[in-house]
């Protein structure tokens, strides 16, 4: 006898119907298409990563996954950083040193099972309640360095006093975000230990309940979907339209990964049955229609044991300002897209009524897939007047953090420029860029601070890999590619 499959969702399926045949077939041709736009990562890259790296984890073995290699060894750092606070906290305590042990959890893309070639990982380190953010900070960036194999850590850049707190780096040539939350309710972690318990978080600050919940709500998304790979397979695409379209950036005041993911979740939980590319162009009709501010939830907004706030615009004023409210699954329920702007509500939905028209056509059999992918056209033909805001730092360090501090401040700037009565819309783009200036004096370093461009870098070994270069050569190849 069939178990009855549990209902997903704050409402019933819009159709349980299977794919045809021409559905498989536009699934066949997405997956096609994702592949020669390079959004898995091969075997050939994967064995190319690892033969980099074989100097660093002496791998013979070229097969297994080098991604869980790194975290094999992050594991082993954050369980030798437990053991060097258990000692700092009780030198004598014989038993908790020996049994003092860390978690590492991923959270974002790769938990999600949706990461690319040059991907990061978004990491957790879990701790007993004697461990603080302080030790994190104080021990976790040396024992880094000491721990893993000599080259191996590059590019570190300690965020103390970020939103969420973090540690960003490069592992032999893999991206790790490594972010920190203890377990205040307990003073040894059991070797089965996981997250999903709302009673572990108890105890903690707000920062800390930020950090746990990444992985608990990870987690939550796959745990609601009908067909985990239907979704993993849409979710890529639309992960690759909106990169491709420049509306995938939390920081900027567009969608980030989450919310993109809890986006196509929804969709999948309306049509359980339905092939990837149904879902794909389903999401573009549902999304584009959506009766904005009316939240998207994968599953009602629970209460729990902790006096903290949970997304609730009838009692919090704040959130009633939310535009395209989508709402995290695990407690504490919080809004993942707070920070979109009027004005990019508007461009979003410029772009989802695109993908409607060209996902139509597409499953009619009129156009290739390769028509949702096409770069955005922000430098080229987007518009009329443009702000640039330059960041500039004597010391590389130093400038990842300010440049970092100046980015997180724009969405602020196209929220004042907004409330001007001449400006109709104030889009901006979702990611900056690096410029490389070469100069001979202090006062030539003072000039490129204020904006002169006259001491950048042309040479012919140094390509210019800003959007707006990127853009220029793109047109031109396309109208090179045009016959006449």
């Amino acid at each position: 006898m069939a178990s009855e499959e549990r209902p997903l969702g704050v409402t019933p399926p819009i159709s349980s119907a299977l794919p045809t045949e021409a559905e498989n077939h536009a699934m066949q041709t997405l997956i096609d298409e994702l592949r020669r736009q390079n959004t898995f990562e091969s075997p050939a890259d994967t064995q190319k990563r690892q033969a980099l790296s074989t100097t660093f984890f002496m791998l013979t073995i070229p097969l297994v996954d080098y991604r869980e290699k790194v975290l094999e060894h992050l594991a082993r750092i954050c369980d030798e950083f437990v053991k060097r606070v258990a000692r700092k906290r009780e030198e004598g305590n014989d038993a908790l040193i020996r049994d003092a042990r860390g978690k590492i959890f991923t959270y974002g893309s790769y938990r999600l099972g949706v990461y690319g070639p040059g991907s990061d990982i978004d990491t957790l380190v879990v701790a007993p309640k004697y461990v603080t953010r302080a030790d994190y900070f104080e021990i976790f960036p040396d024992l880094l360095k000491e721990m893993a194999p000599p080259g191996a850590i590059t590019d570190m850049a300690v965020v103390a006093d970020a939103f969420v707190p973090i540690i960003k780096f490069e592992f032999s040539g893999i991206s790790i975000d490594l972010i920190f939350s203890r377990i205040a309710m307990l003073k040894q972690l059991p070797k089965d230990f996981n997250v999903q318990d709302s009673g572990l978080l108890r105890g903690l600050d707000e920062a800390e309940l930020r950090s746990l919940n990444g992985t608990r709500v990870t987690d939550e998304i796959l745990s609601l979907v009908p067909e985990q790979a239907t979704f993993k397979l849409a979710l890529r695409a639309i992960k690759l339209w909106a990169q491709r379209r420049a509306i995938y950036a939390n920081i900027m005041g567009f969608p980030g990964g989450v919310a993109w993911a809890m986006l196509v979740a929804r969709v999948c939980q309306l049509y359980p049955k339905a092939a990837s590319s149904v879902i794909v162009n389903k999401f573009f009709h549902i999304m584009r229609r959506w009766p904005w501010p009316q939240p998207v939830l994968l599953k009602q907004v629970e209460g729990g044991p902790l006096q903290v706030r949970v997304w609730n615009p009838k009692l919090y004023k704040g959130d009633q300002f939310h535009l395209m409210p989508v709402i995290t699954p695990a407690y504490p329920s919080m809004c993942a897209t707070y920070n979109i702007t009027r004005s990019a509500m508007t461009v979003i939905q410029q772009e989802l009524q695109r993908g409607c028209e060209i996902t139509d056509a597409i499953m009619l059999g009129r156009s290739p897939w390769s028509d949702l992918f096409v770069k955005h056209t922000f430098f080229t033909q987007g518009y009329k007047y443009y702000i640039s805001v330059i960041t500039s730092s004597t010391d590389k360090e130093a400038h990842k953090v300010w440049s970092g501090y100046v980015e997180s401040k724009v969405r602020v700037l196209v929220q004042g420029l907004e409330q001007h009565q001449s400006i109709a819309l104030a889009h901006a783009f979702n990611k900056g860029y690096e410029r490389r200036h070469r100069c001979a004096n202090e006062e030539e370093i003072q000039q490129v601070q204020a904006g002169n461009m006259s001491f950048l870098v042309k040479d012919d070994e140094i390509h210019d890999t800003s959007p707006v270069n990127e853009e220029k050569v793109e047109m031109k190849a396309e109208l090179s590619s045009i016959p006449g």
